[in-house]
């Protein structure tokens, strides 16, 4: 007998949740900054039961990963862990990621990887944020190279009061880019 596939979620908080997950850093870390939005569905209905997982590079562009051996920024993990909130909203606090080395050596325009979680998903979803006030870089980035513009856009947070804000949503007009892995 066969299995019926399942979506994922909705999360029960024991054991996905922890109390600083969306910190990267501390909130009063020098340089802390913090990116949010709102997980929304096709409708543009907020999503109250997803999981917004992100891991990025340290400012200097390093990981705290075994595979970069250049060491990383003391106090910065690079992986936070947000559930959303009644509303669809998330918030990690962190700090601007630098650049990093793509696989051909191109540099990639700071940003940060996200895998999304929700009722409806089978499994989770991938997409990156980069940030709005890094025009050169993500003109010269070679994913977003590859998009539309209007794909572009749904990767592009804007900078607002303390950091930057993207919504991320998972069907309709406003789709968010969804990377294949």
């Amino acid at each position: 007998m066969t299995t019926p596939s399942q979506t994922v979620g909705p999360f029960f908080a024991l054991g996905l949740t922890w109390e600083d997950g969306p910190f990267v850093v501390a909130e009063d870390a020098p340089g802390a900054i913090a990116l949010r939005g709102r997980v929304l569905d096709g409708a543009g209905e907020p999503v109250p039961d997803a999981l917004v997982e992100t891991w990025q590079a340290d400012p200097d562009g390093r990981f705290d990963h075994p595979d970069d051996s250049r060491g990383r920024a003391a106090g910065f993990r690079g992986f936070g862990r947000c559930p959303t909130g009644a509303d669809g909203s998330w918030r990690i606090v962190t700090r601007k990621p630098g650049p990093v080395p793509g696989a051909d050596g191109v540099p990639q325009a700071p940003h940060v990887a996200v895998s999304l979680f929700a009722r409806g998903l089978l499994d989770r979803v991938v997409t990156r944020i980069y940030f709005g006030d890094e025009p050169a870089a993500n003109a010269a980035d070679p994913l977003l190279a590859r998009l539309g513009a209007a794909q572009r856009a749904t990767l592009i947070a804007a900078p607002a009061e303390g950091g930057y804000i993207l919504d991320l949503h998972l069907q309709g007009e406003r789709e968010t880019a969804f990377l294949r892995l």
